[in-house]
């Protein structure tokens, strides 16, 4: 990231590449200054405005959304209908290739048009997605790159934490609507690997490999496969493939390369790196560079094993907001500060909460071993749209993010949201174990929790919300172990562990939301009674997670929240990631 100061604010740039889990050396970064313009009439389609760029009158910094200050325009107002436009060249050369259009993440329906030729759109804000522009694209001009952006407040749609009225409340924050993460093209030859899914198994020291191809070509085809560790080769081989999908499991260890296989924790983040060349007819047609961590995610007896061994989880919720840039990181550097402070706290995980958060953070927390439970933004409202609208986005999420080795557990529902009568009603609750199977389906091996915070359904764990604020209460409430896991009370005063007709069968158990501990101030809000001091703040932190500790049962928590969020002011970092509390002082307590 560049970043470059002004008399008044800072300006960003992203110029990272943004996809490093799969990653080809050639590539056309988008992100910078586009034309720009509101729609709020939505005449644009009418008037044609992908053929009129000159009705597009402000600037944007792509891929900062409207509403932030990097964008250059930081207006909070709700815009239903947004346009962008910029133009691009290319080579003699890429037009003989075919040219893909990648965006990260649009939110919320993205419709594109290339030299007025409309391309395809797609619907969904978290999720990954590209074109085909081959056809479009023109290496003797200007290439004119139009896109229009569809939002609503329409709680049928994943938001997250993204408000749907005109003004923050709560915990939820200004919408962001539009592109908020690059945009980017690649050039790739006729016959291309569109991606390879990785599934480690260390009992057998294996690994599997599903191949997938976007066609099969009319020559001579062959895959060469090649596995490094630290630059050393530990495996090298060939597959001819007959179809688009082919699948091969193979072993890391062999007579010829008696390496050690490296295990992946969050104390040794070991990777191994991956080249895929797909060869035809013996000429290279394309190259990709990737990585995997050889670890296991299991549940034994109430614990949660990691490689085998039972893990106790210190995580932290994270939002993933900043100050000036929203649900956008601003750069490599500001991910990098958060995954090291929380580790500094003590901490060795997150909870990527409400948010489907950008692949260079979870790129780092691969590098650096920092546990992510992956969750997906809520819908608000229950109906038939709202289920298609989620189903539809939760798989593409999975699929995409399935081979990063730090993500131990995927959190497809949180507090009831978007299920509001779980509890009692069974076709909401048929609906959380449609989507536990689903992922299931997609995903063997990680944990799936339905509905964290409280009403579970089906479960891989039960994780249980609780801002108590003393210690001494929640140790006595939690000790009668049985009563919460049977429904007898409430664990929490208002919400019961289990919806209607579900049972305690042996889960591991989590305090996945607690703390919340906000310093005083009026300006914002924190769970319970606001602290004026650090002794004060560090006496209330201290007794509520050594009463979690202290309870045998219970295998892990995660404190709320990493940093203040707009009007939410309990983080253990302020917005600008200053801490308020010594990391040391925080990891004392988590070590003790």
């Amino acid at each position: 990231m560049k970043e470059t100061m002004t008399k008044e604010k800072k300006t960003y740039q992203r110029t990272e590449y943004p996809r490093p889990q799969f990653e080809r050396k050639e590539w056309m970064n988008l992100n910078g200054t586009w034309k720009f313009g509101f729609d709020d009439k939505n005449i644009g389609e009418l008037e044609q405005w992908q053929h009129k760029p000159s009705a597009l009158t402000k600037e944007i910094q792509v891929p900062f959304t409207y509403e932030t200050e990097a964008s250059g325009i930081g207006e909070e107002a709700f815009h239903a209908n947004v346009w962008y436009h910029r133009t691009f060249q290319i080579t003699e050369e890429n037009a003989a290739k075919r040219a893909l259009l990648r965006f990260q993440a649009s939110d919320y329906h993205t419709k594109v048009w290339v030299n007025g030729v409309f391309i395809g759109a797609h619907t969904g804000g978290y999720a990954a997605f590209s074109f085909d522009i081959s056809h479009a694209v023109d290496a003797t001009k200007e290439n004119e790159l139009v896109v229009k952006v569809e939002d609503s407040q329409s709680c049928y749609q994943p938001r997250g934490k993204q408000r749907w009225i005109n003004e923050n409340f709560g915990c939820w924050y200004v919408q962001q609507t539009g592109i908020w993460q690059t945009v980017w093209l690649e050039f790739l030859p006729e016959t291309t690997i569109n991606h390879v899914k990785m599934t480690p198994n260390i009992d057998t020291n294996s690994l599997h490999l599903a191949y997938d191809l976007n066609q099969l070509p009319t020559g001579a085809c062959r895959i060469e496969t090649t596995i490094r560790y630290e630059g050393n080769l530990v495996k090298q081989f060939v597959i001819t493939p007959t179809r688009k999908d082919e699948q091969i499991e193979i072993e890391l260890t062999s007579p010829i390369h008696e390496w050690k296989i490296m295990h992946w924790t969050p104390e040794h983040p070991h990777l191994y790196d991956v080249t895929f060349q797909l060869y035809v007819d013996e000429a290279l047609e394309d190259e990709v560079h990737s990585y995997f961590g050889m670890r296991k995610i299991s549940i034994k007896e109430g614990k949660v094993l990691l490689n085998n061994q039972p893990i106790y989880q210190k995580l932290l919720l994270d939002q993933g907001y900043w100050p000036d840039t929203m649900l956008t990181p601003p750069s490599d550097e500001a991910m990098l500060e958060d995954i090291n402070k929380t580790l500094a706290m003590g901490y060795n995980g997150v909870r990527k909460h409400q948010k489907v958060e950008d692949a260079r953070f979870l790129y780092w927390c691969d590098r650096k071993g920092l546990l992510v439970w992956s969750e997906m933004a809520a819908t608000y409202e229950y109906s038939d749209k709202a289920v298609a609208n989620f189903t539809k986005e939760w798989q593409e999420v999975v699929t995409q993010y399935y081979n990063h080795p730090s993500i131990i557990t995927w959190v497809p529902f949180n507090e009831s949201w978007g299920v509001p009568k779980i509890f009692k009603d069974t076709k909401q609750q048929s609906f959380t174990e449609a989507i536990y199977y689903v992922t299931k389906s997609i995903d063997s091996n990680r944990p799936v929790i339905v509905n964290d915070g409280w009403e579970h359904t089906i479960s891989d764990i039960i994780a249980l919300h609780d801002y108590e604020e003393l210690g001494e209460n929640f140790y006595h409430r939690y000790q009668d172990k049985a009563a919460i896991l049977e429904n007898k009370k409430p664990h929490n005063h208002h919400k019961y562990a289990f919806a209607e007709g579900y049972h305690y069968q042996g889960q591991p158990i989590m305090i996945t939301e607690y703390g919340g501990i906000a310093f005083q101030d009026k300006r914002g809000w924190g769970y319970g009674n606001q602290v004026t001091t650090e002794a004060e703040f560090l006496e209330r932190f201290r007794n509520i997670t050594n009463a979690i500790k202290d309870l045998p049962y219970i295998s892990g928590y995660c404190y709320t929240q990493t940093t203040d969020v707009q009007q939410e002011i309990n983080g253990l970092l302020k917005e600008n990631r200053e801490p308020k509390i010594a990391l040391e002082k925080i990891k004392e307590i988590n070590d003790a």
